[in-house]
């Protein structure tokens, strides 16, 4: 019976079933045959609903909702302009300073492309070329993933049960150092191609300035109170909430009150669908460990090799795998407690392991044949998802670079929690 259940799921899966079925479809068969109660699970979802930290993500959702449907966006991309527009590649560089800082707040790397693609794509056609504009708009749609809060950030420290505070750290220099690369390459790019630039003007960039000034200060209101110990991020995230409602509405007047209720309903449909998924994966996840598949997993890569570097490239090719079939937050949840023993054998920090698993479904959204981003992009420009494989193709690569430096280089995620957390040194 059990095996017709499975063979039932394995069909579901092919024809596009939901995920949290296929989860939890998966945990109660597991539990079922090895004779566990299937109240099990109840208590894992029962566990998670009493995890405070659960409250960060609607909220920082909501949050991120608010600041689009409020032009924040438009504000943020004038005011970039009007700041690097000056420089080779300023443009392009606008485009990626932009898309980064919308996608921190939602955490998706879809919705950025969907709410910013038609303002971008456009501005960027102006002085680049069709596969270089869609391939910078596809690629920027996941460089904000790993600047906080970053909804991924904070999920994965609840998985692996690490400070969520240490995790928003850890991922500034590596997300930093990935739009420094990509923004080097677009203003080379530029420079030899001599693209067309914008002289900088003092009053647009005054205007533009006061314009986006409330936008702007956001993340450094939100990251200096919970470094500096004067906000939990609970507390944190329910400010900024209130902060992005009376800005946008009471400032800005950029929307309306009535409008509230359908952005709260469109974006708590995103956070709904995480926390399904999050919750049945509980459930799957303790099956896993109670069968010892991590153990199992562990034994079978050292039997392999038991070199470090060896091991950390094979973890990479898993993870952009894994990045290309699943979304981030299905990926965190369903893998991360599989990689959790693996780290602590290879004496690998579990901040600088969740650096590298975002950044690596980072990059899984935009690799062929199925990233997330490639077909989002497909759709939303009208072009063939074989014009984007190409577009993309040079933009994966200069990520796959910025994702061996964070491999390898374990202080760029360990340094900012190891100065403020004073916490000691630790080496990959």
């Amino acid at each position: 019976m059990g095996f017709l259940i499975g063979f039932g799921l394995v069909g579901f899966a092919l024809f596009g079933g939901a995920l949290f079925v296929l989860l939890g479809g998966a945990s109660i068969i597991g539990y079922a045959t090895a004779g566990e109660p299937i109240s099990t699970i109840l208590i894992d979802l029962n566990r998670l609903t009493k995890n405070s930290t659960i409250l960060i993500i609607p909220l920082f959702t909501f949050a991120g909702y608010l600041l689009a449907e409020g032009k924040a966006p438009q504000r943020l991309v004038a005011f970039a302009r009007a700041s690097v527009g000056w420089l080779p590649g300023g443009i392009a560089v606008v485009v990626l300073g932009t898309c980064a800082f919308f996608t921190t707040f939602t955490g998706a790397s879809g919705i950025t492309i969907i709410a910013l693609g038609g303002l971008l794509y456009p501005i960027l056609q102006q002085s680049y070329n069709e596969r270089f504009s869609l391939g910078l708009v596809t690629a920027s749609g996941s460089i904000g993933l790993l600047f906080p809060p970053s909804v991924p950030l904070i999920l994965y420290a609840i998985i692996a049960q690490v400070s969520i505070d240490r995790m928003l750290l850890a991922g500034i220099l590596p997300g930093l150092l990935i739009l420094g690369i990509l923004s080097l390459y677009c203003c080379g790019w530029s420079f030899f191609k001599r693209t067309e630039t914008t002289p900088f003007d003092v009053k647009v960039f005054a205007r533009t300035f006061w314009e986006a000034k409330w936008e702007l200060i956001l993340p450094f209101i939100l990251l200096s109170g919970i470094v500096f110990g004067i906000v939990t991020l609970d507390e944190a995230a329910a400010l900024t909430a209130i902060y992005v409602c009376i800005v946008e509405i009471g400032i800005h007047r950029s929307m309306s009150v009535k409008a509230l209720p359908r952005i709260v309903k469109e974006s708590m449909l995103l956070v709904g669908a995480i926390l399904i998924i999050l919750a049945v994966a509980l459930g799957l996840t303790n099956y896993l460990i109670t069968l010892d598949v991590p153990t199992a997993v562990l034994e079978w890569i050292q039997a392999q090799t038991e070199n470090r570097v060896i091991t950390l490239i094979g973890l990479n090719i898993f993870l952009l795998i894994v990045g290309c079939l699943m979304d981030i937050f299905s990926a965190v949840i369903i893998v991360v407690p599989l990689l959790l023993p693996l780290a602590e054998e290879f004496g690998i920090d579990k901040a600088h392991l969740g650096i590298i698993v975002l950044t690596n479904l980072e990059i899984g959204y935009l690799t062929p044949p199925v990233g997330m981003n490639l077909f989002i992009s497909s759709m939303k420009f009208d072009r063939s998802v074989v014009v984007l494989y190409r577009a993309v193709l040079l933009f994966i690569g200069l990520l796959l670079i910025a994702l061996v430096l964070v491999t390898y280089l374990p202080e760029l995620s360990l340094w900012l929690p190891r100065v403020f957390g004073k916490e000691p040194m630790q080496l990959l």
